[in-house]
């Protein structure tokens, strides 16, 4: 006897067997309960989700002997016949090899004969979206008006291609991806009735890796089955899938927590040498912060994180070692990592980059430095009068402190003390020390510039789509991070406001350009201009 494979000895064959589609199973029972069945369908949603496996099963509690029902017997005639594809009243047809209008004028020529031995005649296209413009258009009266007896069902992966003229003839029905829970619950019934060793973190890692389609992750069960001899364990998974290891991630994200860019980089060198695809990884380590995002933000819920629940609690003790900007910013550096990586022939050089970019000790490295590149900053700290713009009279002349007295020089409320060329000087040492202090206002902020000093105020300036770093910056804690340090910089006593400007600088109008602006963010970079 051939050998079955499990995605097709697995296919659902009643309404109870569908699996993470219960809004879909619930609204046809009730029609076909109702008897308010439309003469049209469409199904749509991602691969291997189960529109085709629905229509067969609404095509045989349709046909029935004992229907229409919505439990049909799957033992008449009519169901074997269903099953096996050999009714002659249900057409199964391809949309992608069947697009021009001579075939839909066959099936207009076909509908009008009745059904040869049960109650309807049921019509399922898979992959409708693949009809050309005029094959839909010779089947919309058919469509519209058709006879008592016939049933459309459209199956398709990609609706916005199939024309609203016959959306508007359909029921529609969207068909969601299929839980990682759902999916290793049916690969656990699938091992246990075929009686294979299978280690329980084999289910979550196919599961993972399936994308929510249930019918990819059974034909991965299917090969690793024949991969190993006696038991499946997660090395076999790893082998034949490439996938990374939930452990490397948590490891990964460790060493960017303890700020261990040696041991990251060794890390990741480690996956690359081992055949991980650095794609793949950088895939995974995005949702890892996406994870770790939800579970600081949920608390740990295992329903939103779709991941064992030890693995859920072990990603909310990890997030509470970070805040939520810290998490914020690097799954924005990754994310740009990712964009950059399709325009490089490599993304291995940005890949490293980003990790060692996030994993790095700044404030270590800082205080390793020798004392003489030190010095240009101690320079910027000491204030510099201004300039004298007249010479005042006796009378004018301001009386002078005991400090001023002493030749001590302490910090000053005048607006004229400091000038936007002081700050402007200052700049890029500001955002030095404040990625010492806070990683993510220091990210936020190299992002504005100054703009102008309107009396005791250092007016910032972002660009308009830069909202989320103005908001930001303006929480309490974070304001006051930036005016104590730009305070302890200058000297002076500034306060900051932050505005969105219409008009960009000159240097950004540079980052405008995409490959650009992605390049910039990935190095840590910025556009100097001449001059």
């Amino acid at each position: 006897m051939s050998y079955t494979v499990f995605a097709l000895k697995w296919r659902p064959q009643n309404f109870e067997q569908i699996i993470g589609q219960a809004h879909i199973v619930s609204t046809l029972k009730n029609s076909i309960q109702k008897n308010r069945l439309a003469h049209a369908f469409l199904f749509a949603g991602p691969r291997g989700v189960g529109k085709t496996s629905t229509a067969r099963i609404l095509a045989k509690a349709l046909n029935c002997q004992e229907g229409p029902t919505i439990t049909p017997c799957g033992k008449c005639s009519s169901c074997v016949q269903i099953t096996k594809d050999r009714s002659l009243d249900v057409i199964e047809i391809d949309g992608a090899s069947n697009t021009s209008v001579d075939n839909i004028r066959d099936l207009r020529e076909s509908v009008k004969f009745a059904p040869a031995s049960g109650r309807f005649k049921v019509y399922i296209i898979d992959e409708v979206h693949m009809l050309s413009d005029s094959a839909f258009n010779a089947l919309l009266k058919t469509l519209e008006e058709p006879p008592p007896y016939v049933k459309f069902i459209f199956a398709t992966t990609h609706p916005h291609k199939v024309i609203p003229t016959i959306i508007s003839r359909c029921q529609r029905f969207d068909f969601r991806r299929i839980s990682v829970m759902e999916i290793a619950g049916q690969l656990e019934r699938i091992v246990s009735s075929e009686k294979l060793n299978v280690d329980k973190e084999v289910l979550f890692a196919i599961a993972r890796a399936s994308d929510g389609a249930l019918r990819d992750a059974e034909s991965v069960l299917d090969q690793l089955a024949s991969f190993s001899k006696d038991r499946v364990s997660l090395k076999d998974v790893i082998s034949v899938l490439g996938l990374v290891e939930q452990e490397a991630l948590f490891e990964m994200a460790d060493k960017i927590i303890h700020k261990d860019a040696k041991g990251a980089l060794e890390l990741l060198n480690r996956l690359i040498d081992e055949g991980k695809d650095s794609a793949v990884f950088l895939s995974n380590l995005i949702e890892h912060f996406r994870n770790l995002m939800v579970a600081k933000v949920s608390k740990g819920d295992a329903k939103l994180i779709d991941l064992p629940q030890e693995a859920c609690e072990k990603l909310l003790k990890q997030s509470q070692a970070m805040g939520l900007e810290e998490i914020f910013s690097a799954f924005n550096i990754l994310v740009k990592t990712q964009e950059l990586s399709k325009r490089l022939e490599s993304l291995r050089i940005p890949l490293e980059i980003s990790i060692v970019r996030l994993a790095y000790d700044k404030k270590g490295a800082l205080a390793a430095q020798p004392a003489r590149e030190q010095e240009p900053q101690k320079k910027l700290r000491e204030p510099q009068p201004p300039a004298p713009k007249e010479t005042p009279t006796k009378e004018k002349m301001p009386a002078q402190s005991p400090e001023e007295k002493e030749g001590v020089a302490g910090p000053t409320d005048s607006p004229l003390a400091i000038t936007l060329d002081n700050v402007k000087g200052a700049w890029q040492h500001l955002i030095d020390n404040l990625s010492r202090i806070k990683m993510s206002v220091a990210t936020y902020l190299s992002e504005g510039e100054p703009l102008k000093i309107k009396g005791n105020t250092l007016v910032i300036s972002f660009p308009k789509n830069y909202l989320l770093h103005k908001e930001s910056l303006e929480r309490g804690e974070n304001k006051a991070i930036i005016e104590r340090s730009l305070g302890e910089l200058l000297n002076a006593k500034l306060f900051i406001d932050f505005m969105l400007s219409s008009e960009r600088k000159e240097a950004r109008a540079g980052e405008d350009n995409t490959f650009i602006k992605s390049a910039l963010d990935m190095f840590g970079g910025r556009i100097i201009k001449e001059g």
